[in-house]
């Protein structure tokens, strides 16, 4: 599987030509699934922000609905465990493309487990997975304490696709907790490999080579060493 792995979305035209890149044509002639899941345990989200989302109605758009895609369907894995795998599967395999909201990260990825989603993920190795906010989150080790909303006193481990977490919304405009200070905090208490990424950042991971395309800020935390502690 290739990743896109986006704080915002596709947000800018940097990020949009790496998108077309991973896919191998133009997204007018892709089919996308688009997963909300992670909304649902964020508690500052709502039925409202799921339609807005859902519909390509979010007031500063997220890049992802909106790229004129040749159809797109919403794949619910709340959903998933309650159908069976031969209906649903077909559906993701067909896709050129996966659209995975943000939301909570370690919700996600517990309905990506529950529903089956993260044992397809090995075998779709044409597929992108285009991530925004948690969506990009859950394919790292960890995603940090302070983004635990959904069960704060539990892990903070997600699926570890990649091999390095990240932070998003870096230094966005009203949010006191993304500053760059809330990073490099966060990023000491990950104690492994990190970005912080704007919302015009994205990180590609693509046969495991890991590029950062930017338009905007972002900053990569080296691991950190017992020395280092």
């Amino acid at each position: 599987m290739r990743l896109l792995l986006t704080s915002g979305g596709v947000t800018n035209s940097s990020i949009r030509a790496v998108l077309v890149d991973m896919l191998g044509k133009p997204v007018e002639d892709c089919d996308a699934r688009f997963i909300p899941t992670a909304q649902w345990g964020q508690p500052m989200c709502s039925p409202q922000s799921v339609w807005r989302s859902t519909t390509g109605g979010e007031p500063n758009g997220r890049g992802l609905i909106e790229l004129g895609w040749k159809s797109i369907g919403v794949l619910e894995l709340t959903a998933l465990p309650s159908i069976a795998p031969t209906r649903w599967i077909p559906w993701v395999r067909k896709a050129d493309a996966l659209l995975v909201d943000g939301g909570e990260a370690i919700y996600l990825a517990h309905w990506m487990q529950q529903s089956g989603l993260a044992d397809q993920l090995p075998s779709l190795t044409d597929t992108v997975w285009v991530g925004v906010s948690a969506g990009s989150m859950v394919m790292t080790p960890r995603v940090g304490r302070q983004f635990l909303d959904w069960n704060p006193e539990g892990g903070d481990e997600a699926l570890g696709a990649v091999g390095f977490s990240i932070f998003p919304h870096l230094d966005y405009p009203g949010w006191s907790s993304n500053t760059s200070e809330s990073a490099h905090r966060w990023a000491a208490g990950i104690a492994g490999p990190a970005y912080a990424i704007d919302d015009q950042t994205a990180i590609s991971v693509v046969d495991g080579t890991v590029k950062v395309v930017s338009e905007g800020s972002w900053h990569q935390f080296p691991q950190e060493t017992e020395q280092d502690r």
